[in-house]
């Protein structure tokens, strides 16, 4: 008895890799023949769609601003593979602001982009099935609210930045159309980002099978959604259709970025240069860095000159402005130290998820410190204070940008913090977040003389109060 249960059990464990295997190639073939898809090397296909304003909005996570997107039309090429969408865009309306303008619409993929562009190749229906069945694809089935689906899962050719391959799953319905594909990529706050295409209400074009429904999530949050209404294989003109524009002029280039250095702007307080500013402040037995910048390269490089100026106080606290995902990717690193995150009160709940987050495609310092950040919320006010020193940290209100900026008041030496007012060039319109700022200045009884800015001016040059209000006087 026990030496026939063993045969069997080798035996199964030597067909099992083939089985599944050919399992896979099974499913994937039916599926490529329901969908339409023999002899299909290119689609294009039309209608309208909207993009989530994914980082950006005046909310961080759910209930993102969008722009619309009229005459949508992509092209892809699976043979290059290579990508061309274009449309007319609509941006949301900002209360205060000018009316939005229609603007040009045109992305293009090319075969040696990074996996975050190449994705909306391989997760598109026809695409994801290609991908699978030039990747040694695995196959299982699951019921998910009663219906039973075949997924199958394959790794891509591209590596993370940690040396892993990415994977990409498809989940086949009944009637053998891809409901829903999901893959994941790498994101300095959000770690392993979820990114989740759902497809519904197929439509027939000349035999190939097309969702009419287009909607993908990241991280839950729907970012880009699309209505589609006309389709076709293999088209004519693809050449055309995958030709962008002449380029623009090539514009010369910026110049390059500084080294990060600091500049002494009282005792115990140094303003650090070369990419997004900070501020290091020195308490009796700590340090406290306002913004924590705008990449982990960032980030790691402000630690670095906030310990080469004050040599034997540990950081305490970094002070988070405001969500922005070019505001809040230079956090990580300080998290991997232990390091406390101050922000507002409607931030803290998605930067805590966002950065506790699995981290396996990164490989960065937060992925190896396997620490959990610590985070906590300014609901209106927080004052950091001892017998040395004093910061305010100030929310401020009826904010269009974001509905969790904060800015930082240091009252002995009179100088503002602040991100994301920025003072424009001379031809360019003063922004309406201007005079909220001075608004919310005036209601707080904020009395500074010099004003850090997170992006200087250009050039940079320091500002004072009487800077600020004379960008009131300047037409909007």
């Amino acid at each position: 008895m026990l030496r026939t249960l063993a045969v069997t059990v080798l035996l199964m464990a030597a067909l099992s890799p083939s089985s599944v295997a050919q399992d896979a190639k099974t499913v994937i073939d039916d599926a490529s023949r329901a969908m339409g898809l023999t002899g299909v090397n290119a689609i294009t296909y039309a209608g309208s769609a909207a993009t989530g304003n994914f980082g950006q909005s005046r909310t961080i996570s759910f209930g993102l601003a969008s722009t619309s997107i009229n005459n949508y039309t992509r092209t892809i090429d699976f043979t290059q593979p290579a990508s061309r969408t274009t449309g007319v865009t609509i941006p949301p309306a900002v209360r205060g602001g000018p009316p939005p303008q229609p603007g040009t619409f045109n992305q293009f993929i090319t075969a040696d982009a990074p996996w975050i562009q190449q994705l909306q190749i391989w997760v598109t229906p026809w695409g994801f099935l290609k991908g699978a069945a030039a990747n040694n694809a695995t196959m299982r089935s699951q019921k998910i609210n009663g219906t039973t689906f075949k997924i199958v899962t394959w790794m891509t050719p591209q590596k993370a930045p940690s040396g892993q391959p990415y994977r990409v799953v498809g989940y086949i319905n009944p009637q053998n159309l891809i409901e829903h594909v999901e893959t994941w990529v790498e994101h300095p706050i959000l770690g392993d980002m979820h990114v989740d295409t759902l497809y519904s209400n197929y439509l027939d074009f000349g035999g190939l099978k097309v969702p009419s429904k287009i909607d993908q999530r990241q991280t839950g949050m729907s970012t880009f959604v699309a209505a589609i209404t006309s389709a076709s294989a293999n088209p004519a003109n693809i050449a055309q259709l995958l030709t962008p524009p002449p380029a623009p002029p090539t514009p010369p280039a910026p110049p390059a970025s500084p080294a990060t250095a600091s500049e002494k702007l009282d005792e115990g307080v140094y303003r650090i240069t070369g990419g997004y500013v900070s501020l290091a402040v020195e308490f009796r037995d700590h340090v406290v860095v306002l913004e924590g910048g705008q990449s982990e390269a960032r980030g790691l490089a402000i630690i670095a000159e906030t310990r080469r100026v004050f040599p034997n106080k540990r950081i305490k606290y970094v002070v988070n402005t405001h969500p922005h995902f070019d505001h809040a990717s230079g956090l990580a690193p300080f998290a991997a130290e232990g390091i406390t995150i101050l922000t507002h009160d409607n931030n803290k709940y998605f930067l805590e998820q966002a950065l506790s987050s699995p981290r396996t495609l990164l490989g960065d310092t937060l992925a190896k410190s396997r620490k959990k950040p610590k985070v906590e919320a300014v609901v209106d006010v927080m004052v950091l204070r001892d017998d040395t020193r004093t910061i305010e940290l100030h929310r401020i209100t009826n904010l269009e940008h974001s509905d969790g900026m904060l800015v930082a008041y240091l009252p002995k030496e009179r100088i503002l913090f602040t991100a994301d007012f920025n003072v424009p060039g001379p031809e360019q319109a003063v922004s309406p977040s201007i005079a909220t700022l001075v608004e919310n200045l005036e209601r707080l009884k904020l009395d500074f003389d010099r004003h850090v800015l997170v992006h200087p001016p250009n050039p940079d040059r320091p500002m004072t109060r009487a800077d600020l209000m004379t960008l009131l006087k300047r037409p909007n």
